[in-house]
């Protein structure tokens, strides 16, 4: 999805303003984010919120934190002691064929 169909759920500074209810949209906002997050290191749930509260205007940052986990572009301890960054965007995951 091409980022000029996020552009509706973000401000003038790139913060994400709401979540939409499509599941499409929905997920390339969380992509939007996820890439916020530097790929090959380890975050505590406290650095999560931040980069998480840091891009978004609505104040639940427990809200994208869940949303990304739960859309695969964040993995976690169950114990949410450590985070991050999924290898492949589920995005990704899809468009390879089957093996």
């Amino acid at each position: 999805m091409k980022k000029s169909s996020i552009l509706p759920f973000l401000d003038e500074s790139g913060k994400i303003t709401q979540l939409p209810q499509r599941l499409q949209r929905r997920v390339a906002v969380l992509a939007y984010l996820a890439d916020r997050f530097p790929s090959g290191r380890d975050f505590t749930e406290r650095e999560v919120n931040e980069i998480c509260d840091r891009w978004h205007t609505f104040g639940d940052y427990f809200l994208l934190r869940r949303e990304l986990v739960d859309n695969g572009f964040l993995c976690r301890e169950q114990d949410g002691s450590r985070y991050w960054k999924a290898p492949k965007a589920p995005a990704e995951q899809a468009a390879q064929p089957p093996v």
